[in-house]
């Protein structure tokens, strides 16, 4: 009898002991899956696919017989406003526009900022958490209608809403060793063209609202915790210390299951290393399927370590990431910064490349992007960087099907006065068929390029590389006005090529072009 209860006793002490380290083993499981998942994982299928009806395609136009009747809107983008980090507000940002002859405002305040740090192994529930102001913060609907309110109160200006988007990070280090580290913190995305509130409030991006978007991905991540949550349950009917364990197990199960919970905003988390593209391409298919448009902001900013009180923040530069992801619509291909992605041969033609060899499905379009702030410094003004849009009709929509389908022009200014492109345009020598920017021609003869440019107040001196699919093939230098013509006498049947120009004036600033397509037949 006594070897009976004996007996008992020991199975007891084996089922207490073994739920507890069931309940905390079961937590190392789940990081070591966690990091499987963290592999890029199937990318959704978008809801809206490229080419839809209702224009979220950046397929190509033919050249257009009527490219005369554009007219040029100078406008800026990625601009803060108080919503977020900005120093003003958006009627106080849009006077400011005015004031300086801008035709287009496009605000992109941040849509979440915020960082989260806790100890392990409960890291969600018991953590550090620092937020500041942002548009999910405030409220997308008061955000989009603010802007709508500003954008009807001043005719003269266009006003259009976006987000800047830093849809994951991740930590190392420790801060008791004073190196606790956020990266990626500054990797950035600008959303353009979401048209409702519920389409920003559901950002696949860290620390956003609880969703059951990825609960069927997730939910096998709590299965671990169920064996000792069943094992408690069955303890906690005997008594005594068996009890005890019993309790015990339970609330470690529960924890765990509340941390790791299904109904999380990303497939990801920021304690489990560097996720490679899969975060953002994520970002950009969610976008796209919503109708929306996506550019790489600031892609080798050389802002890359800075200390936030006791955290190190560091972004490296980021321009490989614009030629391992896809489905986005552009990058910003001029900044307030040394840029090399645009010269000849680098990331931007091997992005165009791929495309006219038919390994992307859409091309890459250049935008400027002026991240402004506030007027933080001598030389910092809204204006310095400017998108020269080319539309036919000074509306909304016209603007967004510009940055759609690569009517624009990127532009640095160093002065009051500025340089313009007023044409740059391909055709055919056999058919005359003609194409301007984003467009693309059929061509069976040797293509004619034609380039001409302007400044607004003093005469210029320029250089025009005129580049034609990653090759520089002529350069041009005179004075502004300067008006040319030049015949390649290149011609290869079935071969899709681009042309676009880099300009660089001696006092007024440097231009972007995006390129013109020809497609030989």
């Amino acid at each position: 009898m006594t070897e009976i209860q004996n007996s008992k006793h020991f199975m007891k002490f084996f089922l207490a002991l073994f739920s507890i380290y069931a309940a905390i083993y079961s937590i190392p499981v789940y990081a070591d899956n966690h990091i499987k998942l963290g592999s890029p994982p199937p990318l959704p299928s978008p809801i809206k696919g490229e080419g839809d009806k209702d224009g979220n395609s950046s397929s190509i136009k033919e050249g257009d017989k009527n490219a005369d009747d554009y007219i040029q809107l100078q406008g800026v983008i990625h601009v803060h406003s108080n919503f977020s980090t900005g120093r003003y507000s958006i009627e106080e940002l849009a006077k400011t526009a005015i004031d300086k002859g801008l035709e287009v405002l496009i605000i992109t305040d941040h849509d979440l900022i915020t960082k989260e740090y806790g100890p392990s192994p409960f890291r969600h529930i018991f953590r550090w958490k620092e937020k500041l102001p942002s548009v999910l913060d405030t409220g997308p609907g008061k955000y989009l209608q603010e802007i709508k309110d500003i954008d009807k109160k001043y005719p003269q200006l266009i006003v259009i809403p976006g987000v800047e988007s830093s849809p994951f990070y991740y930590w190392t280090g420790n801060p008791l060793k004073k190196d606790l580290t956020a990266h990626n913190w500054r990797k950035h995305i600008l959303i353009i063209g979401l048209r409702q509130p519920e389409d920003y409030a559901n950002l696949p991006i860290l620390h956003n609202k609880i969703t059951d978007r990825y609960f069927n991905k997730l939910i096998w991540q709590e299965v671990p915790f169920f064996i000792p949550l069943l094992l408690s349950i069955f303890l906690i009917r005997w008594k005594g210390a068996y009890r005890v364990f019993g309790i015990l197990t339970l609330c470690i199960s529960i924890l765990a299951m509340i941390n790791y919970h299904p109904f999380r905003s990303s497939l990801y988390d920021q304690y489990h290393g560097d996720q490679g593209i899969a975060p953002y391409q994520e970002l950009i298919d969610y976008v796209a399927s919503h109708g929306g448009m996506t550019f790489w902001a600031h892609p080798e900013s050389h802002r890359n370590t800075e200390r936030y009180g006791p955290i190190i923040m560091k972004t490296p530069t980021y321009v490989n990431d614009l030629l391992n992801t896809t489905n986005y619509t552009g990058m910003e291909a001029v900044y307030e910064d040394t840029i090399h992605m645009t010269d000849h041969g680098r990331e931007w033609d091997r992005i165009l490349i791929e495309y006219c060899n038919g390994k992307r499905k859409r091309p890459v379009w250049g935008i400027s992007g002026i991240d402004f702030h506030g007027e933080e410094g001598a030389g910092k003004e809204l204006d310095n960087v400017l998108t020269i849009f080319l539309v036919k009709k000074k509306d909304n929509i016209s603007i967004l099907d510009s940055l759609r389908n690569g009517k624009t022009y990127s532009l640095r200014r160093f002065r009051e006065e500025r340089l313009s492109l007023d044409d740059f345009s391909v055709s055919d020598s056999v058919t005359k068929n003609r194409g301007m920017l984003g467009d693309e021609i059929v061509s069976r003869g040797s293509p004619i390029v034609n380039i001409k440019i302007s400044s607004s107040g003093d005469i210029d001196k320029v250089n025009i590389e005129l580049i034609r699919s990653g090759r520089l093939i002529k350069s041009f230098s005179g004075k502004t006005p300067f008006n040319i013509e030049f015949k390649d006498d290149y011609y290869n049947p079935g071969e899709k090529i681009y042309y676009r120009l880099n300009i660089r004036g001696k006092n007024l600033g440097y231009i972007i072009s995006n390129p013109v397509f020809v497609k030989f037949t």
